[in-house]
Parts: C-alpha cells; structure tokens; sequence
C-alpha cells in the first residue's frame, strides 16, 4: 500500500477475481478489502466472469486498447500484473512486440497506475531486439512498480532499465488476514486428522513448478514414525501437461505411504483451515517469484521448509521459522528433523535425480513401478499365487483420467472461442469432471481392499478363495 495517499480515492483494481481459482485472485481480494478499509471506493476490472464490478477480455491488442477506454475517471489504477493475463503468446517475439505496444496505451492514459508484478521474465527486455525495447518503454510508464523481493526488484531493474526509485517492495502478506478461527485441534478435528500424527502440508495449485513429486519422494518411509503428508490443490491451468501431471502425482501419493493427494480447489477458509491443522507446510519449488502461501504459514505461526528458489531466501529473512533446502537430500534430512526424539535414518529415498518438468512423466511413472516392486513379500506372493485378485482394479486402472479438452490451436480466432467456450462451461463441467475421477478411484481402492482382504482370510485359514468381481 502507499503510504503517501490518505485521502479517499476512486481506485480501479485489474486482477482476476474470485470466484475465478486463482492466487492473484486471492491476493487482489485482500487488498481490495484493505483499500476499502482506508476509505477508497474501489471497483474491480477482471479479465473473465466474477464478482468484479467490470469484465473484459485482457488478452491481445485488442483487449489492451479496450482496456484503455476504462481506466479514465479514477484516481489510481492498480494491475495485477502476470504475463498470462495480457499476452496471447509470451513466447513469440512478435506478439510481444505488439502487445507491449498496444498496453502502452492505457499504461500511458492512466491518471497514476501502480503495476504489481507477480511474474515476468527479464530477457523479454533485451535492449537489442524490437520486442525489448518496446517491453522497456511499456514499463517506463507506470508510477509505481511493486514486487515483493530484493531479488526481483534488482533483476526487474536491470532486465528492463527501469529507474530504481519507481519499483517498490511490498511484503507478500501485507494485506493478509486470516480466514479461520479455528485452532489446531478444531481444524484436526473437521479434516479427520488424528490429534497426535505429525503432518506435513504442501498445498497450492498443482503444476510441475510447485515440485510436490519432490515433497512425496522426501516422505517416502516417514508414515512409520507417525506422520503423514497431505498434498492440498487443483490444476490451475487446464492444459494437457498440468492435467497430466496431477494424474501422475495422485499415482505416485497411492505408491508411498501416508501420502495423499486431495483433489480440487479449496476456499480462502478451508485452505487456512489446513495451514492451523499442519505441523510443518512444505514448499517444494522447483521455481517461483515469491510465495503467497509461505505468507500464510507465517499468518499462523506455522513452520516451512523450503527449496531455496526465487525470491524466497528474502521472504524467509522476515520470518521466525524458515528453513530453506538446496536439494532434495537436504529436503528429507529437513522433514526427518522435524519428527522429534526419533531415530529415523535418511535412507529410504530414491537416488535418481530429479529431472526437469519436461520429463517428469516418464521419471514418475518408473518411480511408481519400483515402488510397486518393493511391497512387502507377502503381497508378492500373493499376487503370484492369485493373480486374478491382483488384477481385480486393473481395467479401472488402465482408464486414463478424464481431463478437459486442450484449447490450443495454431489459428487464433479458433483458439479464442475455444478457449472462452472453455470459461464459459467451466463451472458445470469441471464439478463433473472431478466427480467421476474420484468415483473411478474409490472403485479402485474398494476392489483393491476387497482383494487384500480375501488374500487375509484365504491366508488365515488356508482354504483358497474366490477372486472378487466388479
């Protein structure tokens, strides 16, 4: 927030919003309700359906030039600022060219704008190319520019020439308020946690970046001491890669453990509700600016442990209990430590190195099968003595995960519409969608106990038994 302005001002806010499942949504919330506590009358523009005042589509020229003929007759004009919410194709030089053009308008008509960057790459501001040049003039034009780190306000000074006197730093969490009023025992209590397990929490959107494959990779042989590691969030993004990646990970949560993996979004209450229930929230980037949830670990007084990426060595500074981890041996050795008075060797974990996100499915997938080898020897000999038990889930198994269309297509307008029918239909489609992946696991875990326990009582008492049928 600034400081400087205390009289009330007619504030515009461009952000997603909620209902729209999105951090920055989030985080545009709080501030919207915090400028409303200082007096401001603020209106929210958001780039899709939600509870904001005004919707516009944001992406393209086209929607800049839009956006130009909103931002006259207020005060001050606060972005929240990603990329993905302006640029139709971050990654082509051209269409950053003209993007950077086209926002320079209503960068430039807007009576004081403040842009808070919460993501962007510096080498889209290459003095030497056309698209550079135009990216650094674009973010010549704001008043302000906030970002949370020392870290990326250096690299945003260098990358795109900015004077240093307009980027600003402003704690992640300076808006934060909790959402819960529940202490930990309560909100044990209405999740089903027992009150004495040491939990550990990874919670946020599900994608290759946030690395959650690493934090179950580190747990794995931990659940015998008497903990459990509960992974929390819904893919952001419907693309094939994140949808994939959240089948691959619910795989792997079934192959270790005391791991699990709970599917969809949560509310701003339910997501802190996890936060009082853990012990330990664990943040296992592979990259990332900063951290919104690192943030809300602090709101309530709960320890992280972190990858040391981005601009979380900074935001860890001003917090109490932060450890940061440089790789995935020392992620272990951090979650082992956290488990007191116990003798628990640092063995157990897999040796292969993480790759990166590129190849994380293949990685996974034979992660899963040497798990799968390693079961206990009675479970092996049963499989071989009975292998149509074994196979009672396979034809589910085999079943891929339903997941939304992809939107991408190499012609623009097709991709548009594809991508708006997609918006359009997400609240009643995605529901569904969830709903019949959850039923098809509870189909799996159901023949799969029922098999175990037939293996029991044929065991027992040493009669064979009847393969259970679906």
């Amino acid at each position: 927030m600034d400081d400087a302005v205390t009289a009330p001002e007619r504030v515009l806010m461009v952000s997603p919003y909620p209902p729209v499942r999105d951090g920055i949504a989030a985080y545009a919330l709080q501030t919207v309700r915090a400028l409303r506590q200082q007096g401001h009358d603020v209106e929210v523009l958001s780039p899709g359906p939600s509870a904001a005042h005004h919707h516009l589509d944001l992406v393209g020229p086209r929607g800049a030039l839009a956006l130009a003929k909103r931002v006259r007759g207020y005060d001050r004009v606060i972005i929240q600022f990603h990329p993905d919410f302006f640029y139709a194709e971050p990654g082509r030089a051209t269409a950053r060219l003209v993007e950077s053009l086209a926002l320079a308008v209503p960068f430039a008509l807007a009576p004081r704008l403040e842009v808070v960057v919460h993501e962007i790459d510096r080498r889209h501001g290459n003095s030497r190319t056309p698209d550079g040049q135009a990216a650094r003039r674009l973010w010549r034009l704001p008043d302000v520019i906030k970002v949370h780190t020392p870290s990326e306000r250096e690299m945003f000074i260098a990358g795109f020439g900015v004077p240093p006197e307009k980027v600003q730093l402003i704690p992640h969490g300076a808006d934060f308020q909790p959402h819960t009023r529940l202490d930990r025992a309560a909100a044990r209590s209405s999740l089903g946690i027992d009150p004495d397990v040491v939990v550990f929490l990874a919670i946020g959107f599900i994608q290759p970046s946030k690395g959650f494959d690493r934090a179950v990779e580190a747990f794995h042989g931990l659940a015998r001491y008497g903990a459990r590691l509960d992974i929390v969030g819904s893919v952001r993004v419907d693309e094939p890669e994140m949808v994939r990646y959240e089948a691959d990970l619910a795989d792997l949560c079934a192959s270790v453990d005391g791991a699990t993996l709970h599917r969809g979004f949560v509310s701003d209450e339910l997501f802190d509700r996890w936060i009082v229930a853990s012990d330990v929230v664990v943040l296992p980037y592979r990259n990332i600016w900063s951290s919104g949830v690192m943030e809300r670990a602090a709101l309530f007084g709960r320890p992280v442990i972190a990858t040391r990426v981005g601009g979380l060595s900074e935001q860890a500074a001003a917090q109490a209990d932060v450890r940061l981890v440089e790789d995935d041996a020392e992620l272990r050795a951090a979650m082992v430590d956290r488990l007191p008075g116990l003798d628990v060797p640092a063995a157990g974990r897999w040796t292969e190195e993480v790759p990166e996100p590129t190849d994380l499915h293949a990685y996974v997938q034979a992660q899963v099968r040497a798990r799968a080898s390693t079961r206990p020897a009675a479970v092996r000999r049963e499989r071989a003595a009975d292998p149509a038990v074994a196979s009672s889930s396979a034809p589910l198994r085999r079943l891929p995960r339903l997941g939304v269309p992809d939107t991408n297509h190499p012609r623009r307008p097709v991709r548009f519409v594809k991508r708006w029918i997609r918006k359009a239909t997400a609240f009643e489609v995605d529901p569904l969608l969830q709903r019949v992946n959850e039923l098809q696991s509870a189909m799996v875990v159901a023949l799969e106990e029922r098999s175990a326990l037939a293996a029991t009582t044929s065991a027992a008492t040493g009669q064979d038994h009847e393969p259970p049928t679906a």
